[in-house]
């Protein structure tokens, strides 16, 4: 069950609900749809007449997604009337994304109506067909880690930023894979609803209450568990649980009864980058994250994320993030 705040906004000021519409198509990811919808579906079970949440394609046919499901339960977009509140588009594989981004009614249809819609967005892949509609110039956007590179290419007056899990700029927003649009659903819930019920949802979910929209896509961690080194699996969770450690490339070295210049060789080649630039990243991903989360003083952060003291992470943060610690926190922390 759904834990309920102490207390709950009002519903009656919003009459009738926000209507949230969610534009799906053929080769559909199915978290795209169904991660955000039961965000916004919890936000509808703590407030009542909160949200009215559709489902739409061109034709209102079931939608056969990139998996073995196939939704049902879809509207036809010419049957959508009254105000929208909030336009979401789904992301999907390649092919999908490619004929969902060049269909004339699609993109006609969005175009239209994301005039009138208090807020247009994307999950994942999405962001192209949200380009197509013209939607995505001068804004601050992001997508998939993959597509970035496409994204840029394809919209080059739009504003992409390669690293963000979430980007909201103005009435314009955008997330990056699968679970970003989880992140980025509970950021609107929580700018319509408030703190409080955004973190019932994120308790009955079993997550985060907050991903912070700038974090990055890729944490050491993410980074850490992808790296198909069997020399320096166990060596490269050892680093992540122990920053304050010595991690110079002797210790290290020593650690895995190598060589310091055959480690560094092999270490570059299995995990893709040197290990003095992983351990800085470990750091830097343990530093943000005690600034999220405690109230810890600089100095404390600096001195339990391996960075040991406030000039060398202000210097890193500034050098990595283009923010001081400080600023950091009062963009990201929790509750901020």
């Amino acid at each position: 069950m759904t834990e309920k705040p102490d207390f709950l906004p009002s519903a009656s000021r919003r009459n009738p609900p926000r209507q949230i519409v969610f534009i799906a198509f053929d080769g559909a990811e199915p978290l795209d749809l169904a991660g955000p919808i039961g965000v916004f579906s919890r936000a509808e079970e703590q407030v009542p007449g909160t949200y009215d949440i559709r489902v739409a394609s061109i034709d209102g046919a079931p939608i056969k997604t990139r998996s073995p499901l196939t939704l049902g339960g879809i509207e036809p977009l010419s049957g959508i009337a009254g105000n929208i509140d909030t336009l979401l588009v789904a992301g999907g594989n390649e092919q999908a994304i490619r004929r969902a981004a060049t269909d004339p009614a699609l993109v006609a249809w969005l175009a239209t109506h994301a005039k009138s819609a208090r807020r247009v967005g994307s999950i994942c892949t999405g962001a192209f067909v949200l380009g197509a509609a013209g939607l995505l110039d001068g804004r601050a956007v992001t997508t998939h880690w993959a597509a970035i590179s496409a994204l840029k290419e394809y919209f080059p007056q739009a504003r992409v930023e390669p690293d963000a899990i979430y980007r909201i700029d103005g009435r314009i927003c955008t997330s990056a894979g699968v679970t970003a649009g989880i992140d980025l659903a509970l950021a609107l819930v929580k700018a319509d609803l408030g703190h409080a019920v955004a973190a019932a949802i994120a308790r009955d979910l079993v997550l985060f209450l907050h991903r912070p929209g700038g974090q990055r896509q890729f944490s050491s961690t993410l980074e850490a568990q992808a790296a198909e080194s069997d020399l320096f699996s166990e060596l490269l969770v050892w680093m992540l649980e122990h920053p304050q450690a010595d991690l110079s490339v002797p210790a290290l070295a020593d650690r895995a009864a190598m060589s310091p210049r055959n480690f560094a060789r092999r270490f570059l080649q299995e995990v893709g980058k040197t290990p003095a630039r992983h351990v800085l990243q470990i750091r830097l991903d343990h530093a943000c994250r005690h600034l999220e989360k405690t109230a810890w003083t600089i100095d404390r952060v600096a001195e339990r994320s391996g960075l040991k003291t406030a000039d060398t992470m202000h210097r890193v943060f500034r050098q990595e993030l283009g923010l001081t610690p400080s600023e950091y926190r009062s963009r990201f922390a929790a509750g901020s």
